[in-house]
């Protein structure tokens, strides 16, 4: 895992650079989410892994995406196969994100409740958050029922469990030892 994240940050960063140079950050976002999309199809990631030829690996692989990719895409994609790297486009999305993030100092926070929340809860997370965290905050609010009460915050690796769930957990721990 960690040495797709290595191999994947240098796509990543020059992918990056090149949105930003052609103020195209959205355009390249959605290239390499629908990419990293047909990588992660099992028939796919079979071919992918397989021992064919770099040439003909990227003219299947663009011929899949079809024209979801723009030229300069398609050139990310034939360098990519070239060095037998397609099968860590994921990876090159979720650094191209995390490079995004940072140049515009925010960050995803998923919250998970029981419930869902109504805007003035969102609201107050929010405005906590980015207060916490010193950057501008986008919520992903996910309904899990097994939280019984209360929310679950994640942002990055930092979690707060407020939960009823997490105190009884707490709580269990506390009284076995």
């Amino acid at each position: 895992m960690s040495e797709f994240i290595t191999v994947a940050r240098p796509y990543a960063k020059a992918a990056f650079d090149f949105a930003v140079e052609q103020q195209g950050l959205d355009r390249w976002q959605q290239m390499l989410t629908f990419a990293a999309q047909v990588s992660r199809d099992d028939q796919v990631a079979d071919l992918l892994s397989s021992a064919l030829a770099p040439e003909h690996l990227a003219s299947t692989f663009l011929a899949i995406c079809g024209e979801q990719l723009d030229e300069n895409g398609q050139n990310l994609v034939k360098v990519m196969a070239e060095n037998g790297r397609l099968i860590v486009l994921p990876d090159v999305l979720e650094q191209f994100i995390q490079l995004r993030s940072a140049q515009e100092s925010t960050i995803e926070v998923d919250v998970t409740s029981a419930t869902p929340l109504n805007d003035n809860q969102m609201a107050k997370i929010a405005a906590a958050m980015e207060k916490r965290l010193s950057r501008k905050v986008k919520l992903n609010c996910k309904i899990d029922k097994s939280v019984m009460a209360g929310i679950i915050i994640r942002a990055g690796d930092m979690v707060i469990d407020g939960s009823v769930r997490g105190r009884l957990d707490r709580l269990t721990e506390v009284l076995q030892s």
